[in-house]
């Protein structure tokens, strides 16, 4: 067996890992790769497997750094299914459909401006189209969670409970040779919403995800604490307050908390603004779902009410509402995306309020490196916005206990019961990743950190 890395090597993003049996192959995932033109290059590049010589794909969970690629798959080939739960198939829908708008909004953009200079020829079009993303969507097949489910000849797979995002799943797959899990993204155990991830069972090979495993998140009780006087602190000066979320998991989260503050009484009810299209229909999605979610959130979805909306609460679905956002006065509360400030509206909103005293960004999540996100929270003065330079005066607070991933601690739990042999590193920070495969090989284990197309053999 060999395991090839193309996405999610030695970075956080584009998670894609093709496994070769010898006489079949597939693919755990097929994510975009974000956060800077280097890595997004890679978008383009060819997959250092044949799409066509895959017989399955297998996918942990809908975020844009797992499925965004997809489509590319069937471009190139790939004639056959992803396998994934139902939530994580509606969950991807979403996802794909927005990234697909979105890069179709931008090639057309930035064809406009590429005509006036007289370079049209230079540019690159759209990764992929709606109708790309519409064959891709095409192939989702759902499994039921817990069911093994045949992929080849002497090959299962089985989905479990990740505790990430809705829908999240890691994978146990049994061949003939040897038991290997894939983690994908596995949940923070002190998540306000997700309930934990389910105990996995043992195992020769484990590819595990390691994007905290530096740090150790806060707990569920000292993260509420510190939102509730972040948010009322910013309520009280009288600005907007900004959001940046990831579409599915952190709005909901973030939606939630606000929610239980405003009707609690323990933050001024002041105006709160969903503004994107993309996560007003994830949390419809969340809305319709208990089984994820912690007992006390999946009681009240069950009795009718809905813990995802605050009594203030508007969905700013057209660019004309969004707009609107940026003419209230007397402070509200703007949830937006994208979650690392790479592109979406929050950008919008951020070159209205960064510059204002008054004015609050509360950042709710990962910030990888070359963001503008992680420009903020390393204290950058000035930051350029659709050309333009922006003066930060705004107040810039960090809470990280909201992070949908694993901390250290998590993914020793998860990893002890498995008794892997081997163990892979993937889904990290280069140095991340080194600190913690030294933790892990002086307890004895085998280590290995897959670059970017380099075969390993399990």
């Amino acid at each position: 067996m060999r395991l090839t890395s193309a996405g999610a090597a030695r970075t956080v993003t584009g998670s894609c890992h093709h496994l070769d049996l010898g006489d079949f192959q597939l693919v755990v995932d097929c994510g975009l790769f974000q956060g800077g033109a280097e890595l997004e290059d890679l978008n383009r590049a060819p997959f250092p497997f044949e799409p066509r010589d895959l017989g399955a794909v297998l996918v942990t969970h809908g975020h844009l750094d797992h499925v965004g690629r997809l489509p590319l798959l069937v471009k190139a080939g790939y004639a056959g299914r992803f396998l994934a739960t139902k939530a994580t198939a509606d969950v991807a829908a979403i996802i794909l459909r927005d990234a697909a708008k979105l890069q179709e909004e931008d090639f057309e953009r930035d064809l406009r401006k590429a005509r006036r200079a007289g370079r049209e020829s230079e540019l690159l079009g759209p990764l992929y189209t709606l109708a790309d993303v519409e064959a891709a969507i095409a192939r989702f097949q759902n499994v039921a969670l817990h069911e093994p489910v045949r992929v080849a000849e002497g090959v299962t797979a089985t989905f479990r409970p990740a505790g990430h995002i809705l829908g999240s799943a890691y994978i146990e797959l049994r061949t003939r040779e040897a038991r290997v899990v894939f983690s994908g993204d596995l949940g923070n155990r002190e998540s306000s919403i997700q309930a934990p991830a389910e105990p996995p069972g043992g195992c020769d090979v484990l590819v595990i995800e390691s994007t905290y495993a530096d740090q150790t998140h806060p707990t569920r009780a000292e993260t509420e604490a510190r939102f509730q006087v972040a948010l009322g602190r910013s309520l009280g000066k009288g600005g907007n307050v900004m959001i940046p979320t990831f579409a599915a998991e952190r709005a909901q989260q973030v939606l939630y908390l606000v929610n239980r503050l405003m009707s609690a009484g323990q933050v001024p009810r002041l105006p709160v603004f969903l503004d994107s299209p993309m996560a007003a229909k994830m949390t419809r999605l969340y809305q319709e779902c208990a089984c994820d979610f912690r007992p006390e959130i999946a009681d009240l979805i069950d009795a009718g009410q809905d813990p995802f909306e605050p009594p203030t609460l508007r969905y700013a679905v057209t660019a004309d509402e969004s707009k609107a956002i940026n003419e209230v006065t007397g402070g509200a509360v703007v949830i937006a995306g994208s979650g690392m400030l790479t592109g979406g509206r929050i950008r919008h909103h951020l070159k209205h309020n960064l510059w204002r005293e008054e004015a609050t960004l509360i950042v709710v999540g990962y910030q990888a490196h070359g963001t503008l996100g992680r420009l903020l929270l390393e204290g950058a003065k000035r930051v350029k916005l659709f050309g333009e330079e922006v003066v930060v005066r705004a107040t810039i607070e960090n809470i990280k206990g909201f992070s949908a991933h694993a901390d250290h601690d998590d993914l020793l739990a998860f990893m002890t019961p498995t008794g892997a042999t081997h163990v892979l590193l993937v889904h990290g920070e280069p140095e991340v990743m080194d600190g913690f495969a030294a933790e892990l090989r002086r307890s004895g284990r085998r280590v290995s950190l897959p670059e970017f197309g380099v075969p390993t053999d399990l």
